[in-house]
């Protein structure tokens, strides 16, 4: 029996590209379902083009236990993942999935996180503010935004010269590689795993 793992996106999904083909063929964990509160997003493509079963939701839904607590029993979901989607978790869901819902931010949590702190509007900001540091924060899911217990973190140089994409750009590499890999030690830590090598 694999541990069944679902991805919450709103956006265009690249990340979660990288999470289902990370997934394949894994012997102990899989992508079995990809959620979106926008109808329009990519994500929900992406999953169409790996054979992922994909919904589409709204807020309302997604906040109402009554809808999406049965999808996800029905779908016989373990583990969530955060892969750019930006509705607050519904407390149900987080006490349904107590440590079994990790988020990633593009920064360096504390710093540049809460409601509206996602995407270019980060990057932004720690450009303007002079810093020389920004990365990647991979955190389990509370009731706040962006401020649940620390998995990793990791950083990149942010360089006098560099734009918010190019800032971008480096956040976006590390989400790549590591995201994956993090999801992977939690779910064996959270479930009592072994540890393999993919």
């Amino acid at each position: 029996m694999k541990i069944r793992i679902a991805i919450l996106g709103s956006g265009s999904g690249t990340n979660a590209e990288n999470i289902i083909r990370y997934f394949q063929g894994h012997s102990t964990m899989e992508v079995a379902l990809v959620l979106s509160n926008r109808a329009d997003a990519y994500i929900l493509e992406r999953a169409r083009m790996y054979g992922i079963p994909y919904i589409a939701f709204t807020k309302t839904d997604f906040l109402s236990e009554e809808s999406i607590l049965p999808l996800l029993d029905e779908n016989r979901i373990d583990f969530l993942v955060l892969a750019g989607f930006l509705l607050q978790i519904p407390e149900a869901l987080i006490q349904l999935y107590p440590n079994k819902i990790i988020n990633i931010h593009p920064a360096l949590l504390p710093k540049y996180g809460g409601k509206g702190m996602y995407g270019n509007r980060v990057h932004e900001a720690v450009v303007a503010a002079g810093e020389k540091f920004s990365g990647i924060t991979i955190h389990y899911i509370d009731e706040h935004y962006d401020s649940g217990s620390i998995i990793f973190q990791t950083t990149c140089e942010v360089l006098p010269t560099d734009t918010p994409h190019d800032v971008a750009v480096k956040v976006h590499a590390l989400e790549y590689q590591f995201y994956p890999q993090v999801i992977q030690e939690t779910i064996n830590k959270e479930f009592g795993l072994t540890p393999d090598i993919k």
